[in-house]
């Protein structure tokens, strides 16, 4: 049996955030996932944009993400060090634009409720947009600016959790499946691998994104996570059109939103789309859609040499809030992120933390709650008692 303070069930960014903070903290940490970084972190762009992704309804997430994003730069600092990675972080500005008017109008009443709610927005006139980027087209009808928008690369950022938590003296990477929690009385104590391994620990976080939940959760507990399919593109500038972009670029056509995310190796991230179909495979409408917007806004991208295209899930929720706090003693939630997880999770990570280290849950974060969705009678999590198969057959 092996023994931890913390496992982490869950290797994606959010759950890698989540471990890094805990192994900071002094805790030792353990997470469990058979591919870590391979889900919806593969097929991230990184946009770190608490502004510019901001939306109607969603003001809730500003708890999380307007923190996150101060925070982001110092995360990665830290991360580079311990591993000798550099994790593509930039602090590229955010230009949004506008294709036609009803775009542009769509866009005006999203700023006004940005600058409400004192988030940092410029308008620009499209002149100004184009002497910033010179590849905009000329029929672009709008633009304004985010410039505390800015970047991540999430492969790199992942390989750089993956090699300093493995570089850690308190910390290890369990590439297997998590199938059960293991129940001590009225608390969890652990997993059960798919080895039939335990997994001691005092902890158990939950960031499992949208793989199916292990067994021996709460009863009456509804952890409603939904697959929500996002193809993505990625492309290579040509030396003579280098730099190709020098801002993180989003748009809207025809109410349709795209954004064009430059690396500094010439890489340029198109996306995304969102699709709940089911199907796990890349769209090819979708890419030819992706394409076509793009080009409206950018027509070099034509240009642009394709080399690859990638679909990933990334787990919503019906309100598109993440799942975050406390489920039980010794369990909590740290999922359902939708499209922000790779911004959101270096908040989150702090919220997990804290309550790991005993501090009470903030009012803020009430929104997030994972008992939201379940019914009345649920069973509370102070009184939850559930055992798993496994051990009540022993």
């Amino acid at each position: 049996m092996m023994m931890s303070d913390v496992v982490v069930v869950g290797g994606g960014v959010v759950g890698l955030a989540a471990a890094w903070r805990l192994l900071e903290r002094g805790h030792r940490v353990t997470v469990v996932d058979p591919r870590p970084g391979d889900g919806a972190s593969r097929a991230a762009a990184g946009m770190l944009g608490a502004v510019s992704e901001f939306a109607f309804e969603e003001e809730a997430l500003l708890a999380l993400s307007l923190p996150a994003a101060e925070r982001y730069a110092q995360v990665v600092a830290d991360v580079e060090r311990a591993s000798g990675i550099e994790t593509g972080y930039r602090r590229t500005s955010t230009l949004v634009v506008a294709a036609g008017a009803a775009d542009r109008t769509a866009g005006e009443q999203l700023r006004r409720r940005q600058e409400e709610l004192g988030l940092s927005v410029r308008p620009l006139a499209p002149s100004e947009a184009r002497r910033r980027e010179d590849l905009l087209s000329p029929g672009i009808a709008g633009a304004f600016l985010a410039e505390s928008d800015h970047q991540v690369d999430p492969r790199r950022l992942v390989s750089a959790y993956l090699a300093a938590l493995e570089g850690a003296v308190r910390a290890a990477v369990c590439r297997a499946t998590a199938v059960a929690l293991v129940w001590e009385g009225a608390s969890v104590g652990g997993v059960l691998l798919d080895g039939a391994e335990h997994i001691r620990a005092d902890e158990v976080v939950l960031a499992t994104g949208t793989s199916a939940c292990l067994e021996g959760l709460p009863t009456g507990l509804r952890l409603p996570i939904r697959p929500v399919y996002g193809d993505v593109l990625r492309l290579r500038a040509p030396a003579q059109l280098m730099p190709f972009l020098t801002h993180v670029v989003r748009g809207r056509v025809q109410g349709r939103a795209v954004y064009l995310v430059p690396r500094h190796d010439g890489e340029i991230v198109i996306g995304a789309s969102e699709r709940e179909d089911g199907k796990t495979g890349v769209s090819a409408g979708a890419v030819l859609q992706l394409l076509r917007d793009a080009a409206e806004l950018i027509p070099a991208v034509a240009e642009l040499e394709l080399v690859e295209t990638i679909a990933r899930a990334r787990p919503g929720t019906p309100d598109n809030a993440p799942l975050l706090g406390r489920i039980a003693p010794g369990l909590i939630a740290d999922t359902g992120t939708h499209r922000h997880g790779v911004l959101l999770s270096v908040e989150a990570a702090v919220v997990v933390a804290d309550l790991i280290d005993g501090a009470p849950a903030r009012a803020e974060h009430a929104a997030f709650d994972p008992w939201r969705f379940s019914e009345p009678t649920a069973v509370p999590p102070e009184t939850a008692s559930v055992r798993t198969r496994s051990q009540e057959e022993s």
